[in-house]
């Protein structure tokens, strides 16, 4: 096995450690023996180089993850006496540990829980603390009695982890033999951690006697501790612990990003990347120690040979699966501009190998690239703009920050795109706005075009098929002619004008009762499903290339959504039908969303005049009443009724909210 290889196993192995035990307060210790950080007693605050390898390890923790960690050692301080010992029950009950000792337990369980978090906060004098602590030391004392060893310490404990006969030994033979894929999805799936901890556990139990004897292995046989016990222990807290799972996989993932994972087994051999760069199970290339800050930009520096291993990884990962997205992770990046360059070799290969998008993210935004549009070398550039870019324009309330995307393509610039790029913002302060109401903005010439955007958590996803300028807004929209429809459609209408689907008709005015035109509901339903695509084409002569509705017009006729009235006539201003506009809806749906069920034609029959909807239109029609996208009134639908713009803002709302 090459060096790389057994640098990469131990490291997964010492993540192993950290992620499947409730060892996992001790990895932080046991991560400090590991480098010989605790070899002496005054190592813990005078080992400048170890401390630089640990700082580099923590260094590879988002700032999501690290709340993790926070959140676990805070979770742990506020652990009370009776459930440490129901979770450790199947140790203590063996134990027969005195109050006094149980006390000892717990508070030594909060202290080296605290570590984790602690160490990342560059509190080193902890570690310290923790091995000559008087109560720690009587408790290990009595331990050792009981079971009739000579000595026990904390170091006997971290040996039984982390010695060369230890726990993470053990894991590193028995993970010797894996490929990067096969590494990859044991980090992923925790009953393949759980059955190789138990069988490395059972292992370094049976280093109990003769050469290299663990003290530990010892006392657990004498005191009748099974291997069992110890693993029934770890599930208890994952299990009981809630943040505990989180915080293991933070840590063990920022263990694999400092140390990368290289191809095994039959992979094929080779690393992946250098220094800090590395792919995740979740299909995230860690960059972070790529990016060069000058000044006031940021430039990411890739090696074309690593970013090819990554998609080879990529690959082997997920073996079979299509639309597969590399994300490459700049992690929190200081800076007004950064700087992507993907080169033309980086394309071609993404392209060749059937990758669908390079994502890239940093500080929480990210943008996913489409690359088989592209034929040249692409610059993602994102400028951090100043809050007053937007707030100098509107008293609406900014929920994120503002930002300005350019894209160059052969290092020409390029505004518009055959297929969208997707931006995710990160939201600010959005938990006192109305989170319905947000929309991504474009900003452009000093006016503000409200796009949509579907919240998701903490973020906004908005494709665009044009860049500029962008930021989030709680767009409150409010019409003084609703009050008669207030009950059935009023915030349904706030919320559809809101993500700009729909629009007033002036002076605060909305319409309600007034009738839909073909082109208005394409519109609307285009924006809405944020289907909008400058490049898309339509060959009616009665929808002129200037038209306002034209670029809708373009993409409901492209993807099959609506259809003209002939091959060479649309009827734009034509009212539509209820049934048109239900057929036009489930269309939509089915394209953005190939899994949606299909329509259940017995849905029809709750309509007294189903045998009114035409033939052509009962499909769409029993999708969309089967999704309830669609309701009747009195037991009618009124196939052919012309559908009024409260209606359609309804249909729009429930369409938004479709899942």
């Amino acid at each position: 096995m090459t060096l790389k290889k057994k640098l990469a196993v131990s490291s997964l192995a010492v993540s192993m450690a950290a992620a499947s035990f409730a060892g996992f307060p001790f990895s932080s210790t046991g991560l400090a023996q590991h480098l010989g950080l605790v070899g002496t007693a005054a190592a813990a605050t005078s080992h400048t180089d170890v401390k630089t390898k640990i700082q580099n390890i923590y260094a590879q923790l988002s700032v999501t993850e690290v709340t993790y960690l926070k959140a676990y050692s805070d979770e742990v301080a506020g652990l009370s006496q009776s459930k440490f010992d129901e979770i450790f029950s199947p140790i203590i009950g063996k134990l027969q540990l005195s109050n006094k000792e149980k006390a000892t337990s717990l508070k030594l369980f909060q202290s080296v829980s605290s570590v984790v978090y602690d160490v990342y906060a560059d509190k080193f004098d902890v570690l310290k603390g923790i091995r000559y602590d008087v109560d720690n030391v009587a408790l290990f004392n009595s331990i050792a009695a009981k079971a009739g060893v000579n000595e026990l310490s904390f170091d006997d404990i971290l040996d039984f982890f982390f010695a060369s006969n230890g726990v993470e030994a053990e894991l590193r033979a028995l993970l010797g033999s894996k490929s990067s894929a096969d590494l990859i999805n044991i980090i992923a799936d925790p009953a393949s951690q759980k059955t190789l901890v138990k069988d490395a556990v059972y292992k370094v139990l049976d280093h109990k006697t003769g050469v290299g004897a663990l003290t530990v292995s010892d006392a657990v046989y004498k005191l009748g501790i099974t291997a069992d016990n110890l693993v029934q222990t770890f599930d208890n807290v994952n299990t009981e612990i809630k943040s505990a799972k989180k915080a293991a996989q933070a840590l063990a993932l920022g263990y694999i990003r400092a140390y990368p994972l290289v191809n095994g087994g039959g992979s094929g051999g080779g690393s992946i990347g250098g220094g800090t760069t590395t792919p995740t199970v979740n299909g995230v290339y860690n960059v972070s120690g790529l990016v060069s800050v000058v000044g006031d930009k940021a430039t990411l520096k890739l090696v074309d040979a690593d970013v090819l291993k990554a998609f080879d990884a990529l690959l082997a990962a997920n073996p079979g699966k299509t639309g597969l997205t590399l994300t490459l992770d700049l992690g929190t990046v200081n800076a007004k501009v950064v700087e992507v360059p993907l080169s033309k070799a980086i394309i071609e290969a993404a392209k060749a190998k059937g990758i669908a998008n390079i994502a890239v993210t940093f500080n929480g935004l990210t943008v996913t690239i489409p690359v088989s549009q592209f034929s040249d070398a692409v610059t993602l550039t994102v400028t951090n703009e100043a809050d007053t870019t937007v707030t100098s324009l509107t008293s609406l309330k900014l929920a994120s920050k503002v930002y300005t995307f350019d894209l160059t393509v052969g290092g020409v610039k390029t505004t518009t795109f055959k297929q969208p790029l997707t931006i995710k913002l990160p939201l600010a302060n959005a938990a006192s706005l109305d989170k319905e109401l947000l929309s991504v903005t474009k900003i452009v010439y000093k006016e503000l075009q409200f796009q949509g955007g579907v919240v998701n958590g903490d973020f906004i996803v908005e494709p665009r098929d044009t860049f500029s300028s962008y930021a989030v807004l709680e767009n409150k929209v409010n019409f003084n002619d609703i009050a008669s429809v207030q009950a059935w459609a009023g915030r349904q209408i706030q919320v559809v004008a809101a993500k700009g689907a729909i629009e007033g008709v002036g002076a605060s005015k909305f319409a309600p009762k007034s009738n839909v035109t073909r082109a208005e509901f394409s519109k609307m339903l285009i924006r809405a499903l944020n289907l909008e695509n400058s490049t898309a084409t339509e060959s009616f002569n009665d929808v002129a290339s200037t038209a306002w509705y034209a670029p809708y017009v373009a993409v409901a006729a492209e993807k099959g959504i609506v259809t003209g009235r002939s091959a060479s006539q649309f009827d734009p201003n034509a009212t539509i039908t209820r049934a048109e506009m239900a057929t036009m809806i489930a269309r939509a749906v089915k394209s953005v969303n190939s899994a949606a069920t299909a329509g259940d034609a017995s849905s029809l029959t709750k309509f007294s005049d189903a045998a009114k909807i035409a033939a052509s239109l009962k499909d769409g029609v029993a999708f969309a009443a089967s999704h309830n996208l669609v309701i009747g009134n009195a037991g009618k639908f009124n196939p052919n009724n012309t559908a009024t713009r409260a209606e359609a803002a309804v249909i729009i709302y429930r369409t938004i909210n479709f899942k």
